[in-house]
């Protein structure tokens, strides 16, 4: 049974890699993997939550962080080192490599863990902008296999897995923004 689904993985993975390249994905995918190009916008993007969205925005903008932490650290820190897979790039033929192939390990894919953790995370706190985030979430994680650098199951691992986690966050500091509304409410 692990064959197979192996063999499905990679059949997928050459789909991706392979069947659905051309030169406006290749520039699409390769900007948007890039952590580098996203940064300037995260960071006004919290700026935004923290100094214009009062008490709820800090709140959003500081767990954010920290749910970036820790999800980047579970994802490359734990799993990655537990699990041990290699990347497709250095064990498959014929990739069409896009980007440089990575010396880590490939499962789960941490662009897929870290965007749909915080994607989810702010669906839940801001649930007017939750398809432009999953969208763009879904799109960074369908770039590491479309760029050769992980195999579908790794995307799809790290989509739940952060799914997972960024809902967690959202109901802690739901919860905690609950408690303090409350106790305010009680002095």
């Amino acid at each position: 049974m692990v064959d197979f689904l192996y063999s499905l993985d990679v059949q997928l993975f050459y789909f991706i890699n392979h069947s659905l390249a051309n030169p406006v994905f290749d520039k699409f995918f390769v900007f948007i993997t890039d952590v580098s190009h996203w940064y300037i916008a995260w960071l006004i993007l919290l700026g935004i939550l923290f100094f214009q969205g009062g008490k709820a925005g800090k709140f959003a903008a500081v767990t954010a962080l920290i749910l970036i932490a820790v999800s980047d650290q579970f994802s490359s820190s734990f799993l990655k080192n537990l699990i041990a897979r290699p990347r497709p790039c250095n064990v498959l033929e014929g990739v069409r490599l896009l980007v440089t192939c990575g010396g880590t390990y490939s499962m789960p894919s941490s662009h897929a863990l870290n965007n749909f953790s915080i994607a989810v995370f702010f669906s839940k706190l801001y649930p007017k902008y939750k398809w432009i985030l999953l969208t763009v979430a879904f799109l960074v994680a369908f770039s590491r296999p479309y760029i050769g650098v992980h195999y579908p199951s790794d995307m799809i691992v790290g989509m739940i897995l952060g799914s997972l986690l960024g809902y967690l966050f959202a109901l802690i500091l739901l919860k905690v923004e609950n408690n303090l509304l409350n106790s305010t409410h009680k002095s």
